[in-house]
C-alpha cells in the first residue's frame, strides 16, 4: 500500500463519513496492488483473465512481402508513363508462393495475401489491368509499393505484443494464435468472498414472514463478479449477531483477497459491526457524498480489501459499479482499468437535485429520428426500487455542485452495456 491510514488522516480533506465520489476513488486506488500468484495457461483459456508478462513476438507479422488485393505483381521500374505491358510468368497464392523471379518485363499474377515474388515490388488490383493471353497491360501513373503489405509491418519480430497488464478478450486470443503462441503467463483467478447480513432476509424457496424480504444482493453481486471473472465464493445470509458476524469476517478474510457485505454498514444502525470491522482490520471511509449509495465502507480486513455495500439493492449495484469494478480489475492486475463510457446527451424533463452529492440517476437513452441522444429518468429514483435497474441502459450523472436540471440541459451519461 502506498498510503496507510494515518496518511490519510493528514489530508485536509480526509473525512471518513463524508467522502465526495472522486477522492473515495482516489484513496481506493492508493491500497491497491494486483494479486502475486501467476499461472500458465494456453491462450484458449485465458479469456477474461490478465497477463502477467509481456508478450514478445518470435515472428515478424506478416512473415513476408504479400499483397493486399488480387491483381498483378511487378517491378515499378519497368513502367513508362504511359504505362506498360508485361509478360505473365506464373501465379503468387496464399500459402503457394510462386517460385519464378520477376524480372524486367514480367509480372506475377497474385491473389490477396499471395507472397510478393523476387524482384516485384508493386502490386495493381486486378480491375486496373487489360489482360490477354499470356500479358497484361498497366496503366502509367501506378506508386511504387502500392497494396504491398511489408513483412513485420504489423509486428517486428521481438517486438512486444502485448505488455503486462493486458485484460485477454478474443481479439488478443486471436493475435497470440496468430503468432504461434500457445500458452502464456497471467495472474490468478481473484477470489471474492461475499454476503449479506440482516435479520430480515430470507433464501429463495423459503416463506416470507412478517417485515421480511427475499435476499436479492447477493444474486446480483454474484451475477457482477461472474461477468468479470473471479472465484466468487457465496457465503450466505449473516443474521445481525456480533459473534456470527465477527466468525464471518474472519472466515472470508482468510480464504479470499476481497470481501464484499451488503447491508450493516450505516454507522448508527449497527454500531456493532464497524466495532468488529476495527478489531479485525482498519475503515478508511464509512460514507459517500452520494445518492443512491451514501453509506458505503472501505478498508482492510487483515490481508483482504473489504467493500461494504448498502442494503438496498439499487445502493448495492450503483456502488459496485462505481467503485468495486475498478478495485477488482485493478487487483486482477489491469493497471488503468477503462472507465465506464461517458458522454453528453439531452435530458428530456427536469431533475430536481440538492449540491454537495453526486447523484447516478438511472435513465433510458435514445436516439431520435435526427440523430440526437436523448436521455429520461426511469421514474422513481428509490433505492429499493430494483426494476429501475432493469429498466434503465444508463446512469444520468449529476455532479456534486450541480442543483436542479430544467428539461433540454445536457447532462454526463454512463452506459450500462457491457457492465451489467
Amino acid at each position: 500500500m502506498t498510503k496507510t491510514l494515518s496518511t490519510l488522516a493528514q489530508d485536509s480533506d480526509y473525512d471518513p463519513n463524508s467522502m465526495p465520489v472522486a477522492k473515495a476513488r482516489e484513496y481506493i486506488r492508493a491500497f491497491l496492488a494486483p494479486v502475486r500468484g501467476v499461472e500458465r495457461l494456453h491462450v484458449r483459456d485465458t479469456q477474461g483473465r490478465v497477463l502477467a508478462e509481456d508478450v514478445i513476438s518470435a515472428i515478424d507479422v506478416p512473415a513476408h512481402d504479400n499483397s493486399a488485393m488480387d491483381g498483378y505483381a511487378f517491378r515499378h521500374a519497368d513502367l513508362g508513363e504511359a504505362g506498360a505491358t508485361l509478360a505473365v510468368i506464373g501465379t503468387s497464392f496464399a500459402g503457394r508462393p510462386c517460385e519464378a523471379e520477376a524480372r524486367a518485363g514480367q509480372a506475377v499474377r497474385i491473389m490477396t495475401g499471395g507472397v510478393m515474388p523476387v524482384g516485384a515490388d508493386t502490386v495493381i488490383m486486378q480491375e486496373r489491368v487489360t489482360a490477354a493471353a499470356g500479358t497484361v497491360s498497366i496503366p502509367g501513373g501506378q506508386q511504387k509499393g502500392q497494396n504491398v503489405r511489408l513483412a513485420g509491418g504489423d509486428i517486428r519480430k521481438g517486438g512486444v505484443v502485448f505488455p503486462a497488464g493486458q485484460l485477454m478478450r478474443p481479439a488478443e486470443i486471436g493475435m497470440l494464435a496468430s503468432l504461434g503462441i500457445g500458452e502464456v503467463g497471467v495472474y490468478r483467478r481473484l477470489r471474492v468472498a461475499f454476503f449479506s447480513t440482516g435479520d430480515e432476509l430470507v433464501g429463495i424457496g423459503q416463506p416470507l414472514g412478517p417485515g421480511q424480504i427475499y435476499d436479492s444482493n447477493r444474486y446480483t453481486i454474484h451475477a457482477m463478479l461472474e461477468r468479470l471473472g473471479v472465484d466468487a465464493i457465496d457465503l450466505g445470509v449473516v443474521r445481525d449477531d456480533p459473534a456470527l458476524i465477527r466468525r464471518a469476517f474472519t472466515e472470508a478474510s482468510a480464504i479470499a483477497d476481497v470481501v464484499i457485505t451488503s447491508g450493516g454498514v450505516s454507522v448508527g444502525e449497527a454500531d456493532f459491526v464497524k466495532q468488529i470491522l476495527d478489531e479485525l482490520g482498519e475503515v478508511l471511509f464509512w460514507k459517500i457524498a452520494m445518492r443512491p449509495g451514501r453509506p458505503l465502507a472501505y478498508g482492510k480486513l487483515r490481508q483482504a480489501h473489504f467493500f461494504g455495500l448498502p442494503g438496498n439493492p439499487v445502493s448495492a449495484m450503483v456502488t459496485f459499479y462505481q467503485f468495486v469494478r475498478e478495485a477488482l480489475l485493478v487487483l486482477m492486475g489491469v493497471p488503468h482499468p477503462a472507465p465506464i463510457p461517458t458522454f453528453k446527451a439531452a435530458c428530456t424533463s427536469a431533475i430536481r437535485k440538492t449540491p454537495g452529492r453526486t447523484e447516478f440517476q438511472r435513465g433510458i437513452l435514445s436516439q431520435g429520428d435526427d440523430g440526437r441522444w436523448s436521455v429520461r429518468t426511469t421514474g422513481d429514483q428509490g433505492s429499493q426500487v430494483l426494476s429501475s435497474m432493469s429498466a434503465a441502459n444508463c446512469f444520468i450523472v449529476l455532479p456534486d455542485d450541480q442543483g436542479n436540471t430544467p428539461p433540454g440541459a445536457e447532462v454526463d451519461v454512463q452506459l450500462l452495456e457491457g457492465i451489467l
